[in-house]
């Protein structure tokens, strides 16, 4: 088995070194650009402004980074106009540390009503009582219900329409970022698999990928799923550590944070020597893959690309669609500044595919009570056809192609 196992972890670490010196963050500019993007699309269809609440949304639009809690952190967004943020006003001072762009705090004190200060905000930016107010999708139900009670002849509506419209389509400068990040973590697979042996646990394996990933230049793990031999079959992981043998099929599932933006690389491999049947399946996951990518071309479907991989998995007599054996989740995921966004490789999906749309490409097989195989990369498209982020896995006895 090439690449896996043949040093120790210090060896594996000293081979890693920082990866994040040439690039930088998201400037004011392109959140600018981002903002009239959105206004542009809202004045279209009729949504007169955007509630963005803490998270990742209203930093894609603002720059402000925060975090969602029981106090309202969020950004108004008017279709024209200067955006405003509201926040309690003890928060204010801090607020402003991490403000991209200049923009006034409307600040709220503890024993007030921060549903009722929004509607004085809204009427501020020209906003009238009956206007179309977008609700930011991730943003807790208190807070929709908060603004119904305080403001209630606002009408209230879905505001991913516009944030997925904006956020599913990658800049150049978003592409690189996610670029570096891929990168940074395929360094880390590889360094892991180097430092496998026989009786390490998955839980000394987690801890070392988060070493490995501040190696590069994060600041440790965004996510980590290690599973061995038969706990491979569960996507998503199961509650104790296991212990690796020979023999036993390897998941690893991890990716960092860069400037914001994120890694997720899954390798299948075995350790020592791999069987007939592990061998097999392996090459219908690698097979599947590849069938998925070459479905992802400007034009097509979210919905086309899982059936390419599906009909393949369907025709080595897998499935049929979600069943076991088979593959038991979407083929895919969008990626940015949100592990999991929009749009969605899964079955009948008829989002069209158009340029610069990033995924993970992953149509796991799940064979119950054996093992399970998750060959993860993500590619965008381009008016050529798709890109990988990452190549493929090579083979299951030399995953890296070394």
């Amino acid at each position: 088995m090439k690449g896996i196992g043949y040093q120790n972890q210090q060896q594996a670490l000293a081979q890693l070194s920082d990866m994040t010196g040439d690039i930088s963050a998201i400037e004011e500019h392109e959140y600018r650009q981002r903002i009239a993007k959105a206004q542009a699309f809202m004045q279209e269809n009729g949504i007169d402004a955007l509630y963005l609440n803490a998270g990742t949304n209203m930093t894609y639009f603002t720059g402000l980074k925060w975090y969602a809690s029981e106090r309202l952190v969020g950004a108004l967004l008017p279709a024209q106009g200067e955006l405003a943020f509201v926040a309690p006003f003890f928060e204010i001072g801090s607020l402003r540390d991490y403000q991209v762009i200049d923009a006034d705090i409307h600040g709220w004190q503890e024993e007030q009503n921060p549903y009722a200060l929004i509607a004085e905000v809204l009427k501020g930016m020209g906003c009238g009582d009956d206007a179309v107010l977008g609700i930011d999708e991730s943003a807790q139900f208190f807070i929709a219900d908060g603004i119904t009670k305080a403001a209630p002849q606002l009408t209230l509506v879905n505001a991913g329409e516009v944030t997925a419209h904006c956020r599913m389509h990658k800049s150049t400068h978003e592409l690189a970022l996610i670029q570096r990040a891929m990168d940074m973590t395929l360094e880390v697979h590889k360094a892991t698999a180097s430092m496998l042996h026989e009786g390490i646990t998955t839980t000394e394996v987690e801890a070392f990928i988060n070493a490995a990933h501040k190696k590069v230049g994060a600041s440790g793990n965004y996510f980590c799923i290690v599973l061995f031999g038969q706990a491979t079959s569960f996507p998503h992981g199961v509650k104790d550590p296991q212990t690796l043998k020979q023999g036993d099929m390897v998941l690893i599932d991890t990716g960092c944070q860069l400037h914001g933006y994120l890694s997720d690389i899954t390798r299948t491999y075995v350790f020592g020597e791999a069987s007939a049947r592990q061998q097999q399946f392996w090459q219908y996951e690698k097979n599947a893959q590849l069938k998925a990518f070459a479905a992802a071309q400007v034009g097509n479907t979210c919905g086309d690309v899982d059936k390419a991989a599906r009909d393949y998995l369907s025709a080595q007599s897998l499935g049929p669609d979600y069943q076991l054996p088979g593959c038991p989740h979407r083929t895919g995921h969008g990626i940015g500044l949100d592990i999991h966004e929009w749009p969605y490789l899964v079955k009948d999906n008829p989002q069209v595919l158009a340029e610069h749309m990033c995924f993970s490409n992953e149509p796991m097989l799940v064979v119950p009570g054996e093992f399970g195989i998750r060959l993860e990369d993500h590619f965008y498209t381009t008016a050529e056809g798709p890109k990988w982020f990452t190549e493929p896995a090579h083979s299951i006895d030399n995953p890296f192609g070394l």
